[in-house]
């Protein structure tokens, strides 16, 4: 058995061989080096944050990430996540990062971590390491997906109608770039929206700086294929004509669609838009060449797990939010 090291990543260097072993080890969601690099170089500096690689023979065999749970602050809570190269395992590669990880959290005064896995194969291994160290299942989001080359895009015509009669316009991001206020109110909406999510968490908003970086400048996401539901007869003081939108990422490594908020304002609801929405996105994808979707919604979200059913999307997999108390070492 090869001795391994751990260490804390270089950066833009360590990408590569960082997206190389997550996507080996978690096949379902993979990323890319320039992801990677994203995600380091957008985190938000007010909430701390850390990672530890393992290194093997001059290559990068695990990653391990643990910081604060910025979408749902609270400062003694953590959220992380680590990942060990399939041909790397079983030598305790993964049981020495998640040490070092939780170390680093005790020492500021830790109680909580939170990560998730789903109940795809390639995460069986990954579940029992978490419930061999006392973590529990809390929270189940539902993933499922559908290709547009299987989907009746015609069926929804007499919707589409309907919504644009009703006076509501949808229109992709780069349709609305040359509005000023653009960013600013789908900022506003986005928050409106997120806090009607049924998601199990109370929820930390995000600055307009950080939200634009984690958004609207993530090389993930398709504006063409993300829409905007514009009614020029509303003229709300924080989300003016925009009562609803979609938006479609794509994940260049495993070469799919994911959605990633759909949601309309509660005054708004009832027309027929959300759905809408994701019929502008999926007919758009269609033009493009065609591909698959996937969407994630929280058990709880019986509406909009409906609506995805009326779509044509079927479930694919379950992802389990899991959670450990830590106690005081003694």
């Amino acid at each position: 058995m090869t001795p391994f090291a751990l260490r804390d990543p270089v950066y833009p260097a360590d990408a590569a061989a960082i997206a190389q072993v997550r996507s080996a080890a978690d096949p379902s969601w993979p990323v890319t080096a320039e992801g990677v690099r994203h995600e380091f170089e957008s985190r938000d500096p007010d909430f701390f944050q850390t990672q530890v690689v393992a290194e093997q023979g001059g290559r990068v065999v695990g990653v391990g990430g643990i910081g604060h749970d910025s979408f749902s602050h609270e400062d003694w809570r953590y959220w992380g996540g680590l990942h060990v190269h399939p041909d790397a395992r079983g030598q305790g590669v993964g049981t020495a990062l998640y040490d070092e990880l939780v170390r680093r959290v005790r020492g500021r005064g830790s109680r909580e971590i939170r990560t998730m896995l789903s109940d795809l194969p390639h995460d069986a291994a990954g579940v029992e390491f978490l419930r061999k160290r006392g973590f529990a299942a809390k929270w189940e989001r539902y993933e499922s997906s559908l290709h547009t080359r299987d989907a009746d895009l015609h069926a929804f015509d007499a919707l589409m109608a309907r919504v644009e009669a009703g006076g509501v316009r949808l229109k992709s991001l780069p349709e609305l770039a040359g509005d000023p206020r653009r960013n600013r109110l789908l900022y506003e909406l986005d928050w409106l929206l997120f806090q009607d999510v049924p998601m199990g968490l109370t929820l930390t908003r995000r600055s307009f700086e950080q939200w634009v970086k984690d958004e609207l400048d993530d090389p993930s996401l398709r504006p063409e294929l993300s829409f905007v539901a514009v009614d020029p007869t509303r003229n709300d003081p924080l989300t003016g004509p925009y009562v609803g939108y979609s938006t479609i990422g794509w994940n260049a490594a495993g070469n799919y669609a994911y959605i990633g908020m759909t949601g309309v304002r509660r005054e708004d609801r009832g027309r027929g838009i959300a759905k809408a929405l994701k019929v502008a996105a999926m007919r758009a994808l269609h033009a493009a060449g065609g591909g698959e979707i996937k969407t994630f919604n929280d058990s709880p979200n019986r509406a909009m797990l409906g609506m995805n059913e009326q779509l044509g999307f079927r479930r694919t997999a379950t992802r389990t939010r899991y959670e450990l108390t830590l106690k005081e070492e003694s």
